[in-house]
Protein backbone atom coordinates (compact mmCIF):
# COMPACT_ATOMS: atom_id res chain seq x y z
CA UNK A 1 0.00 0.00 0.00
CA UNK A 2 3.22 2.41 0.70
CA UNK A 3 2.97 5.38 -2.24
CA UNK A 4 -0.74 4.96 -2.98
CA UNK A 5 -2.10 8.46 -3.63
CA UNK A 6 -3.99 8.98 -0.55
CA UNK A 7 -5.28 12.64 -1.21
CA UNK A 8 -9.11 11.82 -2.91
CA UNK A 9 -10.38 15.03 -3.09
CA UNK A 10 -11.84 16.17 -5.99
CA UNK A 11 -11.54 19.63 -7.79
CA UNK A 12 -15.20 20.87 -8.00
CA UNK A 13 -15.74 23.27 -10.95
CA UNK A 14 -17.66 26.49 -9.50
CA UNK A 15 -21.42 26.20 -9.11
CA UNK A 16 -23.79 27.94 -11.45
CA UNK A 17 -27.15 28.67 -10.00
CA UNK A 18 -30.40 28.97 -11.97
CA UNK A 19 -33.35 30.46 -11.41
CA UNK A 20 -34.59 26.45 -10.16
CA UNK A 21 -31.77 26.79 -7.65
CA UNK A 22 -33.92 29.04 -5.30
CA UNK A 23 -37.55 27.93 -6.53
CA UNK A 24 -39.17 26.72 -3.56
CA UNK A 25 -42.88 24.66 -2.93
CA UNK A 26 -45.47 26.25 -5.42
CA UNK A 27 -46.68 29.46 -4.98
CA UNK A 28 -50.46 29.74 -2.95
CA UNK A 29 -51.53 32.97 -3.56
CA UNK A 30 -54.63 33.89 -5.36
CA UNK A 31 -54.27 34.27 -9.41
CA UNK A 32 -53.05 37.30 -10.12
CA UNK A 33 -51.58 38.52 -6.58
CA UNK A 34 -48.65 41.03 -7.02
CA UNK A 35 -46.87 38.91 -4.82
CA UNK A 36 -45.86 36.83 -7.62
CA UNK A 37 -43.62 39.57 -9.13
CA UNK A 38 -41.99 40.30 -6.11
CA UNK A 39 -40.94 36.36 -5.28
CA UNK A 40 -39.69 36.30 -9.44
CA UNK A 41 -37.57 39.39 -9.06
CA UNK A 42 -35.92 37.96 -5.44
CA UNK A 43 -35.18 34.64 -7.26
CA UNK A 44 -33.70 36.75 -10.65
CA UNK A 45 -31.41 38.83 -8.22
CA UNK A 46 -30.13 35.75 -6.16
CA UNK A 47 -29.33 33.95 -9.97
CA UNK A 48 -28.07 37.10 -11.09
CA UNK A 49 -25.87 37.53 -8.00
CA UNK A 50 -24.81 34.07 -7.88
CA UNK A 51 -25.63 33.73 -4.42
CA UNK A 52 -25.51 30.25 -2.80
CA UNK A 53 -28.76 29.15 -1.56
CA UNK A 54 -27.37 28.29 1.73
CA UNK A 55 -26.01 31.71 2.31
CA UNK A 56 -29.58 33.26 1.74
CA UNK A 57 -32.22 33.85 4.70
CA UNK A 58 -35.68 34.52 3.57
CA UNK A 59 -37.43 35.69 7.10
CA UNK A 60 -41.30 36.93 7.36
CA UNK A 61 -43.77 37.55 9.73
CA UNK A 62 -47.84 36.75 9.53
CA UNK A 63 -49.66 38.09 6.09
CA UNK A 64 -50.15 36.96 2.55
CA UNK A 65 -46.69 38.50 1.73
CA UNK A 66 -45.20 36.20 4.91
CA UNK A 67 -45.40 33.05 3.08
CA UNK A 68 -42.58 34.08 0.77
CA UNK A 69 -40.22 31.89 2.81
CA UNK A 70 -41.72 28.94 1.61
CA UNK A 71 -41.42 30.10 -2.08
CA UNK A 72 -37.65 30.19 -1.76
CA UNK A 73 -35.65 27.36 -1.68
CA UNK A 74 -32.62 28.87 0.76
CA UNK A 75 -33.02 29.01 4.48
CA UNK A 76 -36.09 30.90 5.81
CA UNK A 77 -38.25 31.80 9.11
CA UNK A 78 -41.97 32.43 8.81
CA UNK A 79 -41.82 33.98 12.21
CA UNK A 80 -45.03 35.33 14.77
CA UNK A 81 -47.26 38.79 13.55
CA UNK A 82 -45.25 41.84 13.37
CA UNK A 83 -41.86 39.76 14.29
CA UNK A 84 -39.64 39.94 11.00
CA UNK A 85 -37.81 42.39 11.71
CA UNK A 86 -35.97 41.67 14.94
CA UNK A 87 -35.80 37.54 13.84
CA UNK A 88 -34.05 39.10 10.90
CA UNK A 89 -31.76 41.45 12.95
CA UNK A 90 -31.17 38.61 15.41
CA UNK A 91 -30.02 36.67 12.44
CA UNK A 92 -28.21 39.29 10.79
CA UNK A 93 -26.16 39.86 14.34
CA UNK A 94 -25.03 35.86 14.84
CA UNK A 95 -24.71 35.28 11.08
CA UNK A 96 -23.02 38.53 8.83
CA UNK A 97 -22.52 36.67 6.33
CA UNK A 98 -26.00 35.91 5.49
CA UNK A 99 -27.74 37.68 2.93
CA UNK A 100 -31.48 38.53 4.30
CA UNK A 101 -34.53 39.48 2.50
CA UNK A 102 -37.49 40.35 4.96
CA UNK A 103 -40.82 40.10 3.67
CA UNK A 104 -43.72 42.04 5.65
CA UNK A 105 -47.06 43.34 5.01
CA UNK A 106 -48.40 47.19 5.76
CA UNK A 107 -50.22 45.53 8.68
CA UNK A 108 -47.52 43.17 10.11
CA UNK A 109 -45.27 45.95 9.78
CA UNK A 110 -47.08 49.15 10.42
CA UNK A 111 -49.61 48.14 13.05
CA UNK A 112 -48.09 45.81 15.18
CA UNK A 113 -44.80 45.40 14.23
CA UNK A 114 -44.30 49.38 14.10
CA UNK A 115 -41.91 49.63 17.32
CA UNK A 116 -39.49 46.64 15.44
CA UNK A 117 -40.19 48.95 12.28
CA UNK A 118 -38.42 52.29 13.78
CA UNK A 119 -35.84 50.53 15.89
CA UNK A 120 -34.65 47.93 12.67
CA UNK A 121 -33.79 50.80 10.83
CA UNK A 122 -31.91 52.69 13.29
CA UNK A 123 -29.91 49.27 13.55
CA UNK A 124 -29.43 49.51 10.07
CA UNK A 125 -28.36 45.85 9.61
CA UNK A 126 -27.35 45.06 6.27
CA UNK A 127 -30.57 43.49 4.63
CA UNK A 128 -33.32 44.10 2.40
CA UNK A 129 -36.80 45.25 3.99
CA UNK A 130 -39.80 44.85 1.59
CA UNK A 131 -43.09 45.74 2.62
CA UNK A 132 -46.14 44.72 0.33
CA UNK A 133 -48.36 47.08 0.68
CA UNK A 134 -52.29 46.38 -0.30
CA UNK A 135 -53.53 48.76 2.37
CA UNK A 136 -55.25 45.70 3.77
CA UNK A 137 -55.23 42.81 5.54
CA UNK A 138 -55.82 40.09 2.72
CA UNK A 139 -54.92 36.95 5.04
CA UNK A 140 -57.41 37.40 7.37
CA UNK A 141 -60.01 38.59 4.83
CA UNK A 142 -60.58 42.23 4.42
CA UNK A 143 -59.85 44.33 7.25
CA UNK A 144 -59.25 47.66 7.80
CA UNK A 145 -54.92 47.94 7.39
CA UNK A 146 -52.40 51.33 8.75
CA UNK A 147 -52.75 52.42 5.14
CA UNK A 148 -55.99 52.09 4.22
CA UNK A 149 -57.12 55.15 2.44
CA UNK A 150 -60.04 57.20 4.14
CA UNK A 151 -63.49 55.81 2.67
CA UNK A 152 -62.49 52.30 1.63
CA UNK A 153 -65.17 50.15 2.81
CA UNK A 154 -63.92 47.17 4.84
CA UNK A 155 -65.33 44.46 6.88
CA UNK A 156 -64.27 46.67 10.02
CA UNK A 157 -65.33 49.81 8.51
CA UNK A 158 -68.12 49.16 6.55
CA UNK A 159 -69.02 52.76 6.38
CA UNK A 160 -65.55 53.54 5.41
CA UNK A 161 -62.11 54.09 6.98
CA UNK A 162 -62.33 57.00 9.20
CA UNK A 163 -58.69 58.19 9.89
CA UNK A 164 -55.67 59.00 7.51
CA UNK A 165 -53.55 56.61 5.85
CA UNK A 166 -50.18 55.68 7.44
CA UNK A 167 -47.52 57.03 4.65
CA UNK A 168 -44.54 54.82 5.06
CA UNK A 169 -42.20 56.17 3.40
CA UNK A 170 -42.70 59.80 5.25
CA UNK A 171 -42.89 57.72 8.41
CA UNK A 172 -39.09 55.49 7.79
CA UNK A 173 -37.66 58.93 6.02
CA UNK A 174 -38.40 60.47 9.92
CA UNK A 175 -36.48 57.11 11.66
CA UNK A 176 -33.31 57.92 12.67
CA UNK A 177 -30.35 56.03 10.94
CA UNK A 178 -32.83 55.31 8.24
CA UNK A 179 -29.98 54.58 4.90
CA UNK A 180 -32.26 53.55 2.16
CA UNK A 181 -35.68 54.01 0.79
CA UNK A 182 -37.20 53.23 -2.55
CA UNK A 183 -40.72 52.78 -3.55
CA UNK A 184 -41.99 50.62 -6.34
CA UNK A 185 -45.03 48.91 -7.84
CA UNK A 186 -45.46 45.20 -8.84
CA UNK A 187 -46.50 45.80 -12.09
CA UNK A 188 -43.60 47.10 -14.05
CA UNK A 189 -41.76 44.05 -13.43
CA UNK A 190 -38.44 46.15 -14.54
CA UNK A 191 -38.65 48.88 -12.64
CA UNK A 192 -39.15 46.23 -9.36
CA UNK A 193 -36.45 44.05 -10.33
CA UNK A 194 -34.12 47.14 -10.69
CA UNK A 195 -34.99 48.99 -7.56
CA UNK A 196 -34.98 45.48 -5.12
CA UNK A 197 -31.36 44.97 -6.79
CA UNK A 198 -30.21 48.34 -5.83
CA UNK A 199 -31.44 47.98 -2.61
CA UNK A 200 -30.09 44.48 -2.49
CA UNK A 201 -26.83 46.30 -3.35
CA UNK A 202 -26.59 49.28 -0.57
CA UNK A 203 -24.89 48.51 2.49
CA UNK A 204 -27.34 48.54 5.85
CA UNK A 205 -30.96 48.13 6.06
CA UNK A 206 -32.55 49.10 2.48
CA UNK A 207 -36.48 49.74 3.16
CA UNK A 208 -38.64 49.25 -0.52
CA UNK A 209 -42.25 50.02 -0.24
CA UNK A 210 -43.99 47.98 -3.15
CA UNK A 211 -47.16 48.76 -4.07
CA UNK A 212 -48.82 45.71 -4.45
CA UNK A 213 -52.43 44.60 -5.88
CA UNK A 214 -54.51 42.35 -3.82
CA UNK A 215 -56.97 40.55 -6.77
CA UNK A 216 -59.58 39.61 -4.20
CA UNK A 217 -60.07 42.63 -1.82
CA UNK A 218 -58.28 45.29 -3.26
CA UNK A 219 -58.25 44.69 -6.59
CA UNK A 220 -58.97 48.82 -7.76
CA UNK A 221 -56.85 50.15 -4.85
CA UNK A 222 -54.01 51.14 -7.71
CA UNK A 223 -56.42 50.92 -10.62
CA UNK A 224 -55.90 54.72 -11.64
CA UNK A 225 -52.02 54.63 -10.90
CA UNK A 226 -51.62 51.62 -13.53
CA UNK A 227 -54.21 53.22 -16.12
CA UNK A 228 -52.28 56.73 -15.92
CA UNK A 229 -48.57 56.46 -16.61
CA UNK A 230 -48.69 60.38 -15.69
CA UNK A 231 -49.37 59.62 -12.11
CA UNK A 232 -46.39 58.14 -11.07
CA UNK A 233 -43.28 59.99 -11.14
CA UNK A 234 -40.06 58.41 -12.25
CA UNK A 235 -36.81 59.09 -9.80
CA UNK A 236 -33.14 59.13 -12.09
CA UNK A 237 -30.08 59.25 -10.60
CA UNK A 238 -26.78 57.34 -11.32
CA UNK A 239 -27.15 56.87 -7.35
CA UNK A 240 -30.72 55.72 -7.98
CA UNK A 241 -32.01 53.26 -9.85
CA UNK A 242 -31.12 52.78 -13.63
CA UNK A 243 -33.58 54.53 -15.33
CA UNK A 244 -33.95 51.74 -18.45
CA UNK A 245 -35.14 53.49 -22.04
CA UNK A 246 -38.07 51.48 -21.94
CA UNK A 247 -38.78 52.92 -18.23
CA UNK A 248 -38.52 56.08 -19.70
CA UNK A 249 -40.79 55.96 -23.00
CA UNK A 250 -43.00 54.42 -20.13
CA UNK A 251 -43.50 57.32 -17.72
CA UNK A 252 -43.26 60.52 -19.22
CA UNK A 253 -43.07 62.30 -15.64
CA UNK A 254 -39.43 62.06 -14.56
CA UNK A 255 -37.25 63.54 -12.40
CA UNK A 256 -33.96 64.18 -11.66
CA UNK A 257 -33.96 63.27 -7.76
CA UNK A 258 -30.06 63.00 -5.88
CA UNK A 259 -30.49 60.42 -2.75
CA UNK A 260 -28.28 61.82 -1.01
CA UNK A 261 -30.67 64.72 -0.76
CA UNK A 262 -33.16 64.18 2.63
CA UNK A 263 -35.03 67.53 2.32
CA UNK A 264 -36.25 66.51 -1.53
CA UNK A 265 -36.77 62.96 -0.02
CA UNK A 266 -39.05 63.95 2.09
CA UNK A 267 -41.14 65.98 -0.22
CA UNK A 268 -41.22 63.61 -2.57
CA UNK A 269 -42.46 61.04 -0.30
CA UNK A 270 -45.35 63.73 0.93
CA UNK A 271 -47.11 63.87 -2.93
CA UNK A 272 -50.42 62.48 -3.04
CA UNK A 273 -51.21 62.87 -7.10
CA UNK A 274 -47.83 61.62 -8.33
CA UNK A 275 -46.14 58.81 -6.46
CA UNK A 276 -42.93 59.10 -6.81
CA UNK A 277 -41.31 55.18 -8.45
CA UNK A 278 -37.45 54.79 -7.21
CA UNK A 279 -34.84 55.38 -4.65
CA UNK A 280 -35.83 58.30 -2.58
CA UNK A 281 -33.21 58.35 -0.25
CA UNK A 282 -29.97 56.43 0.05
CA UNK A 283 -26.77 57.18 1.90
CA UNK A 284 -24.22 54.26 2.41
CA UNK A 285 -22.03 55.85 5.13
CA UNK A 286 -24.72 55.80 7.78
CA UNK A 287 -23.14 53.35 10.88
CA UNK A 288 -24.53 49.50 10.74
CA UNK A 289 -24.96 48.04 13.96
CA UNK A 290 -24.41 44.59 12.30
CA UNK A 291 -20.45 45.59 12.06
CA UNK A 292 -20.38 46.21 15.98
CA UNK A 293 -22.51 43.13 16.55
CA UNK A 294 -20.03 40.51 14.58
CA UNK A 295 -17.11 41.73 16.88
CA UNK A 296 -15.76 38.56 18.66
CA UNK A 297 -17.63 35.94 16.71
CA UNK A 298 -14.34 34.18 15.77
CA UNK A 299 -13.92 33.51 19.47
CA UNK A 300 -13.36 30.07 20.78
CA UNK A 301 -15.95 28.51 23.54
CA UNK A 302 -12.78 28.39 25.50
CA UNK A 303 -12.00 32.57 24.66
CA UNK A 304 -15.57 33.32 25.50
CA UNK A 305 -15.08 31.33 28.76
CA UNK A 306 -11.94 32.88 29.93
CA UNK A 307 -13.22 36.29 28.86
CA UNK A 308 -16.19 35.76 30.87
CA UNK A 309 -14.21 34.67 33.85
CA UNK A 310 -12.44 38.22 33.92
CA UNK A 311 -14.61 39.86 33.97
CA UNK A 312 -16.44 38.70 36.90
CA UNK A 313 -13.13 38.44 38.86
CA UNK A 314 -13.36 42.26 38.46
CA UNK A 315 -15.81 42.19 40.80
CA UNK A 316 -14.57 39.27 43.49
CA UNK A 317 -13.90 40.80 47.07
Amino acid sequence: MFGLKTDWSLEMPPAYFTLESYEGGAARWCPGCGDFAVLTAVQKICRDEQLPPEKVVAVSGIGCSSRFPHYMKTYGFHGLHGRALPVACGVKSRRPDLKIWVATGDGDCCSIGAGHWVHAIRYNMDMTVMLFDNAVYGLTKNQTSPTTPPGRKTNTHPRGAWLPALNPLTATLGFSNVSFVAQTVDWNPVHLHATLAAAYRHPGTSFVRILQRCPTYSDDMFAEVQKDSNRLLLLEHERGVPAASGLQRMYAKRMEHDPLDMAQARALAEQQDTLPIGVLFADPSRPRYDEYTAQGLEMTAEDRLNALESELDRFAV
